[in-house]
């Protein structure tokens, strides 16, 4: 969660000539400041953007953030809505409870209110109190409200769309979490995202507005690595003050806390029209988008469930044209596209009644191909489950295993020395730069380390599709009684690659995932591993859609620490790891088995190529 979108139209700043074009936008609405109250009584600060010509009664368009509104109009209208505004809708901004000019007590991802307590509050009554106001308020308004937004916008938008307004008629998600204990921002499969969840939460609770944790080392991998344990974090920075980090360590495994703030067990009915929208280098939210669009479609009985997944990251679709992501080029204006073609008709769709047809059901951009295809289902029929083998000697093969031959691969995994996530320097997550880039930054720097394990094919003599689920089976052993397991899928370039020239030979990550030995049982209830004991572990790469083309090869990696995205392990099973002492910490051999018996693997689902 956050404003990774609105952070990069921060950053730009408009010639003469846009900013001429900004002044014609701007002349064309009129701007009015609110305290909408609440039932509670608290008042969130909100402004209203009217066309002064509107040509027929006008639809809402919300939305909601923890960022802070004031001065956000102006880079929306230049990017994020520009494709809107000739549609003729009254844009509302509006600053959530206990953020920037809000009254009220912020709670991340608040929960959800009791519905027996008439004065209980939660995200979506706030987001049904605004609308009764603006229904009230807003001339000329047509009854009909739309709600979308990036990242946590994207989650309260969501939040709102599981209880409705009966005004509310369609909704995007875009970017947004869905569970932090599973997936998304705070962990992984249990594993905790260790310098995104430090850095959010200084951002988010030193103060109303938006904090920028100081730290006193330029390389913050030397810095983390300097804390040493998570315990030392409130011992030496925090001091107890901030909400969620406490929350973290009272709630190490998946218990009622991270549950009841879960929306997964609420997406049983699909109440407006949605559009979730994802991105394939999304480093915060990918899960989460994807998990809201596949537990819907098993109620959408009227076709208004559908999903978007272009190569983007975090937000990336929220501005300019997003033709390439830091090296890698996309042979189009995939935001644009989106932003022109896709979100804009769809909101005139379903609140002004323009055009007919409801969306395509899914479409996906194909990476590798760079390309947009349109399904009727996702994953598309017709795909068939394939799996890839790991063999002796670092090959990856769809054929499997055999008696006989080398039956595990192995390596030392150090917490002193820990797998970073990045090249080094690994500059702060807000607002370094590297950080929106770094899923497709080339994976060579751990490639041949000695606590890196590769796979690799042959050079593929044929294309291979990826169209939706990756999931990978390691069966490994630790010399520990705890340990973390760090999944890789990889496309590997020709050396002879000239589409640009400078990609030639390059690792470009596909997916990765941790998973935490301690959870391999029951998230719930964690239990040790019996030294040398083999045990069986599922990385759930999510979805994917990637062309491995002809002459390419298909990588695994695999390892133990994957630093500081996510927290070391310390590889000693202890009660709890946000409690966890320097001392905990030791080194563990690692084997990874590939026997057939024991078959390591990644299964594919593969489409034929065309």
């Amino acid at each position: 969660m956050r404003l990774l979108a609105f952070v990069f139209l921060a950053l730009f700043v408009p010639n003469a000539p846009a900013r001429a074009q900004q002044a014609k936008v701007d002349a064309r609405f009129e701007r009015t400041e609110a305290m909408v109250p609440m039932r509670d009584g608290k008042k969130l600060f909100t402004t209203v953007h009217a066309p002064k010509d509107p040509k027929g009664p006008v639809a809402i368009v919300l939305l909601r953030t923890p960022y802070g509104i004031d001065g956000r109009t102006e880079r929306l209208f230049r990017d994020y809505f520009k494709e809107m505004i000739d549609d003729g809708y009254a844009f509302v901004l509006q600053d959530i409870r206990g953020r920037f000019k809000s009254e009220g007590t912020f709670v991340m991802t608040r929960p959800a209110r009791d519905p027996q307590d008439p004065k209980a509050v939660d995200e979506a009554s706030d987001t049904s109190d605004t609308i009764d106001w603006l229904l009230k308020e807003v001339k000329n308004n047509n009854g009909r409200v739309g709600m979308l937004g990036i990242s946590y916008p994207g989650w309260l938008a969501a939040v709102a769309m599981l209880d409705p307004h009966p005004a509310l008629k369609a909704v995007s998600p875009q970017a947004s979490p869905v569970d932090m204990f599973l997936g998304d921002d705070f962990h992984h499969n249990g594993a905790f995202r260790l310098s995104y969840g430090f850095e959010y939460v200084a951002m988010m609770e030193t103060d109303k507005s938006n904090f920028s944790f100081k730290f006193d080392k330029h390389d913050t991998y030397e810095w983390y690595l300097k804390l040493g344990a998570l315990s030392n974090v409130n011992r030496l920075h925090f001091k107890n003050t901030l909400p969620t980090w406490n929350d973290f360590v009272a709630h190490p495994n998946y218990d009622a806390f991270w549950k009841t703030q879960s929306l997964e067990p609420r997406l049983t009915k699909v109440t407006v029209p949605t559009l979730n929208v994802a991105g394939w280098y999304d480093q915060e939210d990918f899960r989460g988008p994807l998990k809201i669009y596949e537990l819907l479609e098993k109620h959408d009985t009227k076709n208004q469930n559908f999903l978007v997944v272009g190569p983007w990251n975090h937000g990336g679709w929220g501005g300019g044209r997003a033709d390439k992501l830091g090296r890698i080029p996309f042979d189009s204006a995939t935001g644009a596209h989106f932003r022109k073609e896709i979100q804009a008709p769809f909101f005139a769709h379903y609140l002004k009644d323009v055009g007919k047809d409801a969306p395509p059901e899914a479409r996906m951009f194909q990476t590798g191909a760079n390309k947009w295809e349109t399904y009727d289902s996702w994953p598309p029929k017709g795909v068939v489950s394939r799996k890839l083998h790991f063999h002796p000697k670092g090959k990856l093969s769809f054929d499997p295993p055999v008696e006989g031959a080398t039956e595990a691969d192995e390596y030392v995994s150090d917490p002193a020395n820990p797998v970073p996530y990045r090249p080094r320097p690994v500059r702060p997550t807000y607002p370094g730069p590297e950080w929106p880039e770094w899923m497709v930054q080339d994976q060579r720097f751990t490639h041949g380390r000695p606590d890196v394990l590769s796979y690799e094919t042959e050079p593929l003599t044929e294309d291979v599709i990826v169209a939706g689920s990756m999931k990978v089976k390691v069966f490994g052993s630790t010399s520990g009684t705890d340990c973390d397991w760090i999944v890789r899928l990889i496309d590997v370039y020709p050396d002879d690659y000239t589409k640009p020239a400078d990609l030639a030979g390059s690792q470009l990550l596909i997916a990765g995932e941790p998973v935490r030995a301690r959870f391999r049982k029951s998230l719930e209830k964690p239990e040790p591993v019996k030294p040398g004991a083999v045990e069986e572990y599922t990385i759930d790469l999510n979805w994917g859609h990637h062309r491995f083309r002809k002459g390419h090869k298909i990588m695994v990696q695999v390892s133990s620490t994957w630093f500081p995205v996510i927290d070391r392990n310390p590889q000693k099973f202890v009660p709890n790891i946000f409690e966890a002492v320097d001392s905990d910490f030791q080194k563990a051999t690692q084997r990874v088995y590939h026997t057939p018996k024991f078959a390591s693997h990644i299964a594919l689902d593969v489409l034929k190529a065309k």
